[in-house]
């Protein structure tokens, strides 16, 4: 027989469980969610003094209550959007990589690190593509300094400040370089990223905007550079700036705008 592993840690599930009860009847105190969740209080003290201060749970004033917090109200709404953007960007992402017979990648910005939302693998042996689920840098990359180069002006100067990693040798290190980069890709509006982050690979991206006209994630073509040329760049360009544009459309962009 094939052993099952368990591989639950159990002060997080205690701490879901904590935030169930809240999200089901709010204003519980220490002693009512020990009981009901079959805790000692002293566990639950714990796990709310912790929850508190990541902005999980808020304890009302002076009393000994406690409700969801204002970080479960972020995590819905980016939840939310996530949702939208995937269900508007799935098809079109399909269909460029049809188009292209390369790798698709759907990033959006989480901080200070690019987050890979969605990935489609190319049709080719030789694939070069990311996870869904993983975290990059900014600086580094087609669409993640796309990102980076559409951030606010503030979280874009704190990552130039900071000591940049060299990933290969085409990697910007140089803040002035970098900055000197990102300006470019704000006035062209794409990125064409050349072996910066992974050697032998290129990536053209795409931002793609909200109804407001943020940029709200990019849309790239990713592959491997024995395949690069010219005419594919020109064409390549073109189709992610079509995608992009498409999904931008659906998630409220005005074509004016």
């Amino acid at each position: 027989m094939t052993e099952t592993r368990d591989y639950t840690i159990a002060a997080v599930d205690r701490a879901l469980c904590v935030l169930e009860a809240l999200a089901g009847q709010p204003r519980q105190g220490v002693t009512e969610l020990a009981k009901h969740l079959g805790l000692t209080k002293t566990i639950v003290f714990r796990l709310l003094s912790t929850l508190e201060a990541r902005g999980f749970v808020v304890r009302e004033g002076d009393k000994a209550v406690y409700s969801l917090g204002y970080r479960m109200g972020v995590l819905g709404e980016q939840a939310g959007a996530q949702n939208v953007l995937m269900t508007a960007a799935r098809p079109v992402m399909e269909k460029l990589r049809n188009d292209t017979t390369e790798n698709i990648n759907l990033i959006i910005r989480e901080g200070n690190q690019s987050l890979v939302l969605a990935t489609l693998a190319g049709n080719h042996a030789m694939r070069i593509f990311a996870n869904p689920g993983r975290y990059g840098p900014l600086h580094a990359g087609g669409g993640s300094m796309l990102l980076l180069a559409f951030a606010p002006d503030e979280l874009r100067e704190n990552i130039l400040s900071h000591p940049l990693e060299r990933f290969t040798s085409a990697t910007a290190t140089e803040p002035e370089d970098l900055r000197q980069r990102l300006e470019m890709i704000r006035a062209d509006g794409f990125n064409i990223a050349i072996n910066d982050l992974d050697e032998g690979a290129f990536s053209i991206a795409a931002p793609i905007h909200n109804a407001a006209q943020d940029v709200v994630a990019s849309l790239s073509v990713a592959g491997a550079m024995a395949r690069y040329d010219e005419s594919r760049r020109r064409r390549f360009l073109q189709l992610v700036q079509s995608a992009s544009a498409e999904i931008s459309g659906k998630l409220g962009l005005s074509i004016a705008a």
